[in-house]
């Protein structure tokens, strides 16, 4: 019999099969949020790209993890559950939410912060077998702090205001960013927060700009003030991250995490490595 895990964030979603501790199939789709997506945009996607890549093995899968952006209430789980379910027809199948899968790829069976910084970000206190705190984390609107949309918006404001070096704003520019292009991508196109986080790529090409740290200081700070520092005797834990942000920014987030008086753990692009061995260890 096989499992299935899946671990999506707002760009794609990666799928594993597994056989015990041996990967069988990886799969990427498309990012499926239950907040952004409707259910037959969800469908479509598994039925077109999944299901024909398990077609050969689709009746032996006994059971399927899910973990995702944004599955963090009842009702969202049931949305990805009644997809998956009525694309794929295993019964068993366990939606949560991506945080959960951060937590378990970064930490095993340790205590520990876990923080997604991607695109957007989020974070937890975890004791080694659950979640025991999470500081809310509000999105692109209101939070993501020291995630790429932050980062982004930002850098942006700074734009807009014209309190940017002109070496830097005619750098910016020329990879393709200015006023028009930025207000059309995120006011009248979807997934805003995934343009803005795009600025994140600009950033660490320009990371040794002094104004370009003053911005990457602001968002960094703002993490651990907001996030990290709220959870209980926070100062014991290490801090570790998954996703591109945290890859990106490794050294400077470590500087900025010594300077609250954190120690950094284990910094991942993926988490998917880790619940591969969560997984085969309690199979």
């Amino acid at each position: 019999m096989y499992l299935l895990i899946a671990d999506s964030g707002a760009t794609k979603t990666d799928w594993v099969l597994l056989q015990g501790s041996n990967v069988i199939l990886n799969v990427k789709t498309m990012g499926l949020s239950p907040n952004y997506q409707s259910k037959e945009e969800i469908v479509a996607e598994l039925q077109n790209v999944l299901k024909p890549q398990l077609a050969s093995v689709l009746k032996d899968i006994d059971e399927i993890y899910f973990y995702g952006t944004g599955c963090s209430t009842v009702e969202n789980c049931k949305k990805i559950e009644d997809c998956i379910f009525e694309t794929l027809q295993v019964k068993k199948i366990n939606v949560t939410h991506d945080l959960l899968a951060a937590a378990r790829a970064l930490c095993g069976n340790e205590w520990g912060i876990a923080a997604i910084l991607g695109t957007g970000s989020n974070s937890c206190l975890y004791n080694g077998t659950e979640i025991l705190e999470n500081v809310f984390s509000g999105g692109y609107m209101w939070g993501d702090y020291g995630g790429g949309s932050q980062i982004g918006k930002f850098f942006i404001r700074d734009y807009f205001e014209d309190t940017m070096p002109q070496d830097l704003r005619k750098a910016f520019e020329a990879a393709g960013y200015s006023h028009e292009t930025i207000l059309n991508n995120v006011y009248k196109k979807s997934a805003p927060s995934k343009y803005m986080a795009s600025v994140s790529v600009f950033a660490q090409q320009h990371i040794e700009n002094p104004f370009v740290q003053k911005i990457l200081t602001e968002c960094f700070d703002s993490f651990f003030i907001h996030q990290v520092n709220k959870y209980s005797n926070s100062k014991k834990y290490p801090v570790h991250t998954v996703g591109s942000v945290g890859v990106y920014f490794k050294d400077f987030i470590a500087k900025i995490a010594k300077k609250h008086g954190y120690q950094m753990g284990k910094v991942i692009q993926s988490p998917m490595e880790g619940l591969i061995r969560f997984h085969a260890q309690i199979e």
